[in-house]
């Protein structure tokens, strides 16, 4: 068994702690949020949005084809089918977020519309 050594406190700081001054203020020290000079390109904003929701779905329904014993299926499984499977719910993903989906693409949407536009909810 080993010996453990004795600690050394470390020193506390006298002062107490200073709040940060709220982003955008002019204060000393703000934070500064940087804006694209840019226009908004929608179509960009309306393809992201879609491919998160697609990404969102494939999440949730990669744990449905975890749990399914392929080995004594037609096709017997093994790496191959390991490899691949991954690619196959992506793309069931894709379809189902094509023919409607969740419905988070539009919240999403807007979420980054106003992300970039720098207006509140």
């Amino acid at each position: 068994m080993t010996k453990l050594s004795p600690t050394i406190p470390l020193p506390v700081a006298a002062l107490p702690p200073q709040p940060l001054p709220a982003p955008g203020s002019s204060a000393p020290g703000a934070l500064k949020v940087a804006r694209p000079a840019q226009a908004v390109d929608t179509a960009k904003i309306a393809k992201s949005a879609s491919d998160f929701e697609a990404m969102a779905i494939g999440q949730l329904l990669q744990p449905m084809f975890d749990t399914v014993d392929t080995s004594k299926g037609t096709f017997g499984g093994g790496p191959g089918e390991e490899a691949w499977k991954p690619m196959l719910v992506q793309e069931f993903a894709k379809q189902i977020q094509a023919h409607g989906g969740l419905g988070l693409a539009k919240p999403v949407y807007d979420a980054m519309l106003r992300m970039q536009a720098g207006t509140p909810k």
